[in-house]
């Protein structure tokens, strides 16, 4: 069976190295093109390529999957199957007939719950208790295909998006192979997905991690482990950014914004209990536990702003 991979980040690689691993015959990756990185925006390839160069795979980078361009290098690559994963380009009715078994996607999430970009930040940020990964055939609309397989996992009630992230592309990358071994006998089954059940996982902003102290307290823990690694949960403290990367429910109760030390340990009132806080960064300074902070800082009743 012939593979065609199109992705870009992180979250894609254990994927296509599982499928390098059980011998499938990648025969080109599609990825985004090269940015500008760093202080010195120096051009760095996609984690995607890093890995496909790293097996001399043929790489190519179009602008857009909407030219003709793209449509006749996949045409000539005469591919029985493409997996995509994370490739954050939509692709054309014109690329999606290309391949003989048509193009399988591997989502971060239970369909058709969180479709769109950003499904395991915003299960973390709902507070969610279980998520898991779906293989399903691409289609016209934003992850709105048949359904082929579904995997499913709790999520810790400390577990980051970032620690999410890595358990999901590990538990992807089975499911996918699990996927075209099943395509490859000819066994797969369709499940078309409830539309009127479907949600929406927007790509996160920055101003979305600003904390509002009037909420409570299990809202503001979710907002924190929802925005580690990024772009971090955030207050202000004498007109300075201040991010709050991580931290646990209290039940003491505290005006909303008001610091309290507590047994050496920094507390934040909220909109109903307060928050513990494990880790912090002062603007222009480094992570530090907030017991550490505190030796250095009287916080003692003074108010965030909310």
């Amino acid at each position: 069976m012939r593979i065609v991979f199109m992705g870009t980040p992180d979250f894609a690689v254990p994927c296509l190295q599982a499928l390098l691993d059980h011998g499938y015959d990648v025969c080109g990756v599609f990825t985004q093109p090269d940015k500008p990185k760093g202080r010195g925006y120096t051009l760095t390839p996609p984690p995607v390529k890093e890995l496909a160069l790293r097996y001399n795979l043929p790489v190519y980078q179009p602008k857009s999957m909407k030219t003709g361009e793209a449509a006749d290098i996949l045409r000539s690559l005469a591919p029985d199957l493409a997996v995509v994963v994370a490739f954050g380009r939509i692709l054309p009715r014109e690329v999606l007939d290309i391949p003989r078994l048509g193009c399988i996607n591997v989502h971060g999430s239970l369909l058709p719950k969180y479709r769109g970009a950003a499904p395991i930040q915003r299960a973390v940020l709902d507070g969610e208790t279980e998520t898991g990964v779906t293989t399903m055939f691409l289609a016209d609309g934003v992850d709105t295909g048949d359904m082929i397989q579904k995997a499913v996992t709790p999520i810790g009630e400390e577990e980051t998006s970032g620690e999410l992230f890595d358990r999901l592309a590990v538990m992807g990358a089975d499911l996918l192979i699990s996927t075209v071994d099943a395509l490859a006998r000819g066994e797969v089954t369709r499940e078309v997905q409830d539309h009127e059940k479907a949600t929406h996982a927007a790509m996160i902003r920055k101003e979305e991690a600003e904390i509002d102290w009037t909420k409570p307290a299990t809202e503001i823990h979710n907002l924190v482990r929802g925005m580690n690694p990024w772009p971090s949960a955030y207050t202000f403290y004498h007109g300075k950014r201040m991010k709050i990367h991580a931290c646990k429910v209290n039940s003491l109760c505290i005006a909303p914004g008001e610091m309290a030390e507590q047994n050496g340990e920094l507390l934040i009132g909220c909109g109903q209990g307060s928050i513990l806080v494990e880790e912090l960064q002062p603007e222009n300074s480094r992570r530090m536990a907030g017991s550490a902070y505190l030796r250095g800082h009287h916080c003692q009743g003074d108010k965030l702003p909310s």
